[in-house]
């Protein structure tokens, strides 16, 4: 049996136990706000919203590093477009400057060539005879390397001087569109791009005839005696230029074969060139019967004013005549070019080009061939 005061330590123990058990309830109870239980919910609630947040900020990280990144790409793209329009602004611009050089070079060649055709007036002592009332004869002075003309008291004739610098530039680019056109072919490009070739070789031909007529304007005997041209081709020559009917002929064996509704309108182009070509050619018969007697009425009289009047008013018809004989030339180039299909056209084209190169040629070596001594 136990001893009094084991019993009393015993129930010591138990009270202490209850004791603090009591003092747990006081701490969960004794709080002086009744919601403290679903405070701590609300805290524990406001805690997952708040990493709901940092998730979805999480989230949202990338697609805003996203934009940033493309932010350089866009400024990369603007700065390329500034950079093609500024390049292309100084090919413009280049362009522009080299065009201004050739033209200064140009003018600079023909003060020169002005120059030394005047030197060489001086020292052949050029000839100019005075006539009764005070006229002046022009002369043409020429050579086998040179040909120039002279004008009024042997002056240079600024307008023949500049077409014979642009016709010695017109030959050289139908040259190039001559082997362009010869590549072309043979490298069997598209139509279409054989189509530009083909609209540049008929728009150089029509510079051609811009220069003539504005040469038949300072001095039409030049242009119409052919002088500007080389030997072969002043055989062939008719009122400043080729015959079309005879070109027509040149051409038709190189764009066979033709079809029956082309073969047609090839023939009456030609029919319509020869018979346009007769017209000009009895006007000029004409022009000079009329010319013939001006000039030799009444050779009696020591005056002739009178009659060199009239005989200048017939001769300016003779502008229009070749005016009107180049407008023929670009009728039936384009009527050509109009019945003919593209590659039909460039072989045309080519064949043209190709055989006044060829005549060029037969001068050159005309004047070089061996000659026998006197």
């Amino acid at each position: 049996m136990s001893s009094p005061s084991t019993e009393l330590t015993r129930r010591m123990a138990i009270y202490e136990q209850f004791h603090q058990i009591s003092r747990w309830g006081d701490t969960f109870n004794g709080d002086d706000s009744p919601n403290t239980g679903s405070s701590t919910i609300l805290q524990v609630d406001v805690r997952l919203e708040n990493k709901a947040e940092y998730i979805s900020c999480e989230q949202v990280e990338p697609s805003r590093s996203d934009q940033e990144t493309n932010k350089p790409a866009e400024k990369m793209q603007r700065r390329l477009a500034q950079n093609r329009e500024a390049a292309r602004k100084s090919r413009l611009r280049r362009k522009a400057y080299v065009q201004q050089l050739e033209s200064s070079r140009l003018k600079l060649a023909q003060l020169e060539q002005e120059l030394e055709r005047a030197r060489q007036q001086v020292s052949k002592c050029g000839i100019c005879n005075q006539l009764g009332n005070g006229l002046i004869q022009g002369i043409y002075i020429s050579s086998a390397s040179d040909t120039g003309y002279f004008g009024l008291s042997g002056t240079v004739n600024s307008g023949i001087t500049a077409f014979e610098m642009e016709y010695g530039h017109w030959v050289e680019e139908q040259n190039k569109q001559i082997y362009e056109l010869r590549s072309a072919l043979q490298a069997h490009i598209t139509d279409i791009e054989l189509r530009i070739l083909v609209e540049s070789g008929l728009n150089h031909y029509c510079n051609l005839f811009r220069m003539k007529a504005d040469a038949a304007k300072a001095d039409v005997f030049y242009l119409i005696s052919g002088i500007w041209r080389t030997s072969a081709e002043r055989f062939f020559h008719w009122i400043g230029g080729f015959r079309p009917s005879e070109l027509l002929n040149v051409v038709m064996s190189q764009i066979e074969p033709l079809t029956d509704q082309q073969h047609l309108e090839v023939c009456n182009l030609r029919q319509s060139s020869q018979q346009a070509e007769d017209a000009l050619s009895q006007g000029i018969d004409k022009l000079q019967q009329n010319l013939t007697q001006s000039v030799a009425a009444d050779l009696s009289s020591g005056n002739y004013r009178a009659q060199m009047a009239a005989a200048i008013d017939k001769l300016e018809a003779l502008e229009g005549f070749v005016n009107q004989a180049d407008h023929l030339r670009q009728q039936t180039l384009q009527q050509m070019a109009r019945i003919l299909t593209t590659r039909q056209a460039a072989r045309g084209l080519l064949a043209l080009g190709e055989y006044f190169h060829r005549l060029r040629a037969l001068s050159s070596l005309w004047s070089a061939r061996p000659r026998e001594p006197a």
